[in-house]
């Protein structure tokens, strides 16, 4: 599933292309995601002009001069890709949304799974909005910081991977940076979260910063369906220290990387080096 470096970099890269621009038209394909697209969307979205295309949690929103937001999340599988010639796109078997720009661009959210969201909000209606309502602190934002993220720890009696996993603590930071982040902050992923020194909790912070800013950097990570914009894939996964690196050397001890299994998902650690 994209994560937030995923998502981030789908913003950056479709920023530029369309900001700006007005929508010539819209057309829904397949109205049936996990939320369905609004019966109204197309009209609703035509001759709009886009203002801001940003990022929320692990949700992309398109500004319209409407006071309207398109409202996009990724699911397991969605890719959202922006053809600048016309003549390069071709509809495939899972696009859902098309949307034509008046320079003549195309933007197309494909999603084969159907996980994904596309929905029309105002801005009166975020707050209440279900995906909404829940969601803590943006890990690259100025509230996050050390002592913010000692408080939200202290008292948790869970393990530290589910708490910075817990999008409604801290959003954005999945599977693969939660491992490679407490791998960084030489934290045990099994850890209580309340066990956690001042100290810790500092240089997990960082090393939560550190590994998205780098993720970002990168394009994010690519290891299934994941795309940037302009059809490309990530680079991050180059760049593991531990996840999907079972038995391969640590970087800083040189002992066999383990994994277990932590709410259903896999996780990797070194067993030296992480206390």
């Amino acid at each position: 599933m994209p994560e937030l470096p995923e998502v981030e970099t789908v913003v950056r890269g479709i920023a530029p292309l369309i900001e700006g621009l007005a929508i010539a038209k819209a057309q829904v394909l397949n109205s049936k995601l996990r939320i369905e697209i609004p019966q109204d969307f197309a009209r609703a979205v035509k001759g709009k002009t886009i203002t801001k295309v940003k990022r929320k949690a692990k949700y992309i929103l398109i500004d319209l001069d409407s006071g309207f937001t398109i409202v996009i999340h990724l699911g397991m599988s969605g890719r959202l890709r922006v053809y600048p010639d016309p003549d390069e796109y071709s509809k495939a078997k899972h696009d859902h949304l098309i949307i034509e720009l008046r320079d003549k661009s195309i933007l197309v959210f494909n999603d084969t799974r159907k996980f994904g969201l596309v929905t029309l909000l105002r801005e009166e209606q975020f707050s209440e909005f279900k995906f909404f309502r829940k969601l803590g602190l943006e890990p690259l934002s100025k509230e996050f910081n050390s002592v913010e993220l000692f408080r939200l720890v202290k008292n948790r009696n869970k393990s530290i991977k589910s708490v910075i996993m817990d999008s409604s603590i801290v959003v954005g930071v999945g599977n693969i940076y939660a491992s490679e982040s407490l791998f960084s902050a030489g934290i045990h992923p099994e850890r209580i979260a309340s066990s956690l020194t001042k100290k810790e909790a500092t240089d997990l912070y960082k090393a939560i910063v550190n590994t998205l800013e780098r993720a970002i950097e990168a394009g994010g990570s690519t290891l299934k369906d994941y795309a940037k914009p302009n059809g490309e894939a990530g680079y991050f996964q180059h760049q593991f220290l531990v996840y999907d690196r079972l038995d391969m050397p640590c970087s800083k001890c040189s002992r066999p990387i383990h994994q277990i299994r932590q709410n259903g998902r896999s996780t990797y650690f070194c067993g030296k080096c992480q206390h």
